[in-house]
Order: C-alpha cells, then structure tokens, then sequence
C-alpha cells in the first residue's frame, strides 16, 4: 500500500487550525491531560455505586453466574467453546473470554465483574475525547461530546449490567479502530492499515453491532477528515464518484469481515430461534417499532427519564405514534440536508446516528423489546456532536459567547450527573431494578416474571406467585412464566401445583429442558422416582450439555441404591462442569456407599477445593474419616462443619447426613 501524508483538507472555519509543526501549541493544548483526567474522575464518581451492585436474573446467570464454561476462568476447553458456541443466541467469543479472565482474577464476586465494565466506559470515554480531538483540533467541542457520552442516563444500562459487557467492550475496539483510522490518514502504510483492520476484527468478535463502523469511516472522511474533494468557500465537501470510489476500495477489507459477521450472526440467532419470523412479527409492525423507536432515542436523550431495562413491543404501535416518529424522522432529515453543505458536522452526526442504529432498530427482530437503552451506546455519540459543534455555532455571535457556552455546558452536565446517579441507584438489586421497570412502563410480563424469580430466591414464594400469576394474565403463552410458577410452589412445598404447572410449560413448548427437570425434582420428592427419572432423561435429550439434570438424576439412582448408575451420572455432570461441587459431593456419598472410603474422601476433598465454604462436604468428609478410623480429622472435619453452619453442631456424632444426596 502506498505511503504518503494526508492533511485534513476541511478544518472549520471557527476553530483553531492544526499545530504547525515548530510552532509552540496553542495554550488549549495544554489542557488536554486536565480535561481527560476530569473525565475520568466524574465518570468514575457518577457510576461509582455500581460497586455495591450485585449480578441480576436477567441474563446475568446466562453470561456469568450460571455459565458453567464461564465460572471455570480461563481454560482450554473454555477458549474452544467461546469460539464455538452460539449460546446467549450471539456468536461473540471476545465477550465470552472477557467474563472469563473477570472470573480467573476475581471469582464471581459482582463488584469487580461491574468495575471492569466502568474500566471500559472511562476508557471509551477518554478515547472518544483524543480521537475526536486529534481528528477536528477542537478541544472543547470535542470534551463536552466525551462528556455527554459519559454522563448520559442512556448508558447506564451498558455500564450497570454485567451481561452487557458486550456494550463497553465492543465500543472500546469501535473507538480503537476509529483511532487507529485516523493514524492510517494521516500517514498511510500497510502496518497502520493492518492495525485498524485488527481492531475492527476485535470489535466484531466482542459484539456484531460494530459491523457499521466502515460506514462511519467514510462520514469520518467526509467531515472531519476532509478527505472529499474542496468545494468553493463557505460550502461543503461535493460529492464525486472520482473522489468517492478509491474511498471504497481502501474500504473493502472492512465491509467483506462486515458481512461476514452478519451472516455468523444471523445463523446462530435463526438456530436459536431468537430471530423473530415474519408469522410472528410482520414487516409492517417492524417498520412501525423502527420509525417510533428512532424518535423516542432522540427523546430520551432530550429527557432522559422513566428508562427502563426492558421495553415491551406491544406489535402495533398506536398509528399516531408510527405517523409522528416518521414525522420526526422526515422533519429532521429536511433540515440536515439543508445545513449540511454547510455544516458537514450535522450531515455525519445524523447519519452517524441512523447508521449505526439499524441493526438493532428491529427490521431484524431478535427478542421480545421494543427498544432498549442499550442500543443508543455508540448511536448517541453522532447526535452527541451536532449539539457540541451546533451549539457552537449558533452562540458564535454572542457578545460573551464563551461564558455563555460554558455555563450551559455545565448546567447540562449537572443535570446529566444527577440524572445518571438516580438511574445508577435503581440497579443495586433485582427488586429495586425491576420495581423502577414497572413503575414506568405498562403490561411488563417479562419484568413481572424476572421479580417473581428474585422474589423466589430471597425465599419469598408468595410474593413470587403473586408476580408470576400478574405476568401470565398479560401473556398466558410463555412456557417460562409456568416453569418460575412451578418453581414457586415447590418453594412452598406444594409440589401437586408444581406439577401442574411444569406439565402446563411442557404443553406450551415440548422442547423446555429446564420444565422437564423441574417436574422431575417435584416427582421425585412426591416419591415417584420412575417418573423423575424419565423426565430428567428427557431433559439430557434435549440438552446433553445440561450438566445439572445428571446431578439430579444421579440423586434419584442414588435414592433408588442404584449407586453404579448415580456415579456415572455424577461423573458425567462433571466432565461437563468440572468445578460442580455438588456433584463431587454427591458421587463421594455413593463411592461411600459402596464401601470405597478413599474415593468418596478424594471427591469430598476436591468439593471443598471447589468451595471452601461448603459445610456439608466437610461434615461427610468427617463421616468418612471416622469410618475409617481416622478420628482426628474426622473432629477436626466436624468442627470445621459447624463453624460454618451451625446446624451441623446437632449431627457431631451422627451418621445419617453422610448419606444424604443433594438433587
């Protein structure tokens, strides 16, 4: 590839050329290490309650808590399956190794799972402000852009929620590339060439939203690269097939690994099944929830309240809705084709913005939400610089002009600060998230469902039923909602309705591993272990890879005194989640059973290795030692056993826990 120097052909006309090489910077210049430290600190003071947040039930089990690939750290067989693996209905392996390096270095403690992702957020927000700087010379328009982007209530929910690490990761890279772009600019060779084309093959495998970065690239060299051919004074950039093309072409590499990220992502999702079809969700519905939805970012960011982690799709939108989105779609598209001659910064912040927003603005339907906060992380940051640059522009004629701007800067930050803290505040926990949810939107199933789960695992299955019962009155067709009731009445140990209401999610969908399994453990405990057993075999057909349905059955073959079959089924649960206490525990009683003292001893041990805090180990693994005489550490198992859980102090010389399956 051919090296040569590249200037910016269009710095705006109000401000500040670049440095002449020689020629001491401007005195903003030296502002640049204060202004990016600012940054770093009020967005580290605004998101600091994320600390005390802990994980949530929605989606955080799946990318995190309860990924058994994930909660082993850093692994081979884990690095094989992220690159594998469409779970999560993605095909993103970065992510994947992301939340597994958290766990290698910090355990599933949530506090430094959110930290990394606002490690992220500051580092995107740090990298916006030099990128858009280095690229324009204008440091204040580009800091008041790093600082909306930082402070805005619209991102909290990339920054609070741990399985949205996507968000921050793949925008880290997104920010790279555009980094490494401006290098290639100024001075293209083959080495930065390749550097931006590694950081966008990052970004891809982090999150496929990324793929409209070669998009943004060519507004980048329309405004403010410059890099279209001049046009006369006061008029911007023409559009030129002669200009344009060798732009394409240089961009080729970039939108070939683009397109093969769609078709990846589009196979996982339509293997899945979380692809909406067109039976389910017509062509006219998605239009309509696209065109609402791009009126209601631009309105959130505006007025940025009653934000909500879930936005239920109500499939036809009200019509004077779908009639006043287009409206603002067409009204606003007017005007920037109009300024845009002119002022080339509003034709790419627009464009920037509707760009980067169409894969996820529903043409494509995967899940059930209308919107999501989410979604506006990058999206934002064009509509971001129409007000930084537009401002500017329109004050540029008042007698204290910078006075004037920075006062309403500040203002505008104030309140964004004290917006974004609230909003930070409501994702402490599961029920103070979904509270807020229900609070500020209507006919919620889905968040009905996720409080009843929460409300469930605090042990307050009332308060779960009462929930879950609310979310199948709105949508009584989602098998999940009779699964979690199911679950509920087996809290109350009314396993009968627990059946029912497995029997009644099975109807719904005949493939629900998790309905089998639970209606197994209800089966079970109401002592019909053939029918548990042939519902937890059902589930393993369904999902061979689900390692605590062989647990369970295990437990049943282990009650049965079908010890043979229950070790080979924990053995089996085990191979799949090698850090499955439980299951070591549990196929230890069996070796003891047996009569196999030392095995079940190993296995005791390596399920206290496991979980160092796992009482029931201790006190079978004390059960075991006095069997074969070793009674000192058989007290010492003993003691340790009740310190950690005061119920076992009443079986110090009993025997009867050591042959105790946990299902």
């Amino acid at each position: 590839m051919e090296k040569r120097k590249e200037r910016n052909l269009l710095p705006e006309k109000n401000l500040p050329a670049p440095a002449t090489p020689g020629v001491p910077p401007q005195p903003a210049e030296n502002l640049l290490p204060v202004i990016a430290f600012a940054l770093v600190f009020m967005t580290a003071l605004v998101f600091w309650q994320v600390g005390s947040c802990g994980f949530i039930n929605f989606d955080d089990g799946l990318y995190v808590t309860e990924n058994s690939h994930v909660r082993q750290g850093i692994t081979r067989s884990g690095l094989i399956w992220a690159f594998t693996t469409g779970h999560a209905s993605n095909w993103h392996p970065l992510t994947w190794i992301s939340h597994m390096v958290d766990v290698q270095l910090f355990g599933l403690r949530p506090t430094w799972h959110h930290l990394m992702n606002l490690l992220f957020h500051i580092a995107n927000t740090v990298l916006l402000f030099f990128i858009l700087h280095r690229m324009t010379k204008a440091i204040w328009q580009s800091a008041f852009v790093a600082a909306l982007f930082a402070l805005h209530p619209l991102h909290v929910e990339s920054v609070a929620w741990v399985a949205e690490r996507k968000d921050v990761l793949s925008a880290f890279f997104f920010m790279l590339t555009i980094g490494a772009y401006s290098l290639y600019v100024e001075e293209r060779n083959f080495r930065r060439y390749a550097l931006l084309l590694l950081f966008f093959i990052l970004g891809l495998l982090a999150k496929p939203m990324v793929v409209t970065l070669p998009f943004v690239l060519l507004l980048l060299d329309y405004w403010p690269l410059g890099r279209f051919e001049q046009s006369p004074p006061g008029e911007g950039p023409v559009l030129r097939w002669t200009v344009i093309r060798p732009l394409l072409v240089e961009k080729v590499p970039l939108f070939v690994l683009a397109a093969l990220s769609c078709v990846v992502t589009c196979l996982v999702q339509h293997h899945t099944g979380a692809m909406r079809t067109m039976e389910i969700l017509p062509l006219g519905a998605r239009l309509s929830n696209a065109l609402v939805s791009y009126a209601a970012y631009m309105g959130k960011m505006v007025w940025p309240i009653n934000l909500a982690v879930f936005y239920p799709h109500p499939m036809w939108w009200p019509l004077w809705k779908v009639i006043m989105g287009a409206a603002v779609l067409l009204l606003f598209t007017v005007l920037v084709v109009r300024a845009g001659r002119k002022h080339p910064y509003v034709l790419v912040g627009w464009l920037w913005y509707v760009g980067t927003l169409i894969p996820v603005i529903g043409i494509v339907q995967v899940g059930s939400q209308a919107m999501a906060d989410r979604y506006t992380y990058i999206p934002l940051v064009g509509l971001f610089i129409i007000v930084a640059w537009g401002i500017s522009e329109l004050l540029k004629n008042l007698p204290r002009q910078r006075e004037t701007l920075a006062a309403l800067s500040a203002l505008c930050l104030v309140c964004l600060f004290l917006l974004t803290w609230r909003q930070v505040s409501y994702w402490h926990n599961d029920i103070t998230l979904y509270t807020h949810t229900l609070a500020v939107t209507d006919r919620n199933c889905i968040i009905y469902m996720n409080r009843g789960v929460a409300y469930g695992t605090a042990g307050n299955y009332r308060a779960a039923i009462k929930d879950i019962t609310r979310a199948i009155e709105i949508d009584p067709k989602i098998a999940s909602l009779y699964l979690n009731l199911g679950v509920a009445y087996n809290g109350l140990n009314d396993y009968a309705r627990g059946v029912e209401a497995f029997t009644k999610a099975i109807e719904i969908d005949q493939r629900y591993a998790a309905a089998y399994r639970n209606r197994a453990i209800a089966y079970s405990v109401l002592g019909d272990h053939v029918k548990a057993i042939t519902d937890f075999t059902k589930a393993i057909e369904i999902d061979p890879e689900f390692a605590v349905v062989y647990d369970n059955r295990g437990a049943v073959y282990g009650a049965m005194n079908d010890h043979a079959r229950a070790i080979t089924d924990f053995t089996k649960a085990i191979e799949i989640d090698p850090e499955f206490a439980a299951a070591y525990r549990n196929r230890a009683i069996a070796y003891r059973a047996m009569g196999d003292h030392a095995r079940a001893i190993a296995d005791f041990s390596k399920a206290i290795e496991v979980d160092p805090r796992y009482a029931a180990a201790y006190h079978n693994r004390a059960v075991a030692y006095r069997a074969m005489g070793d009674h000192a550490r058989a007290t010492a198992d003993f003691a340790r056993a009740a310190q950690l859980d005061p119920q076992f102090a009443v079986h110090h010389g009993a025997n009867t826990a050591g042959r105790k399956y946990i299902p």
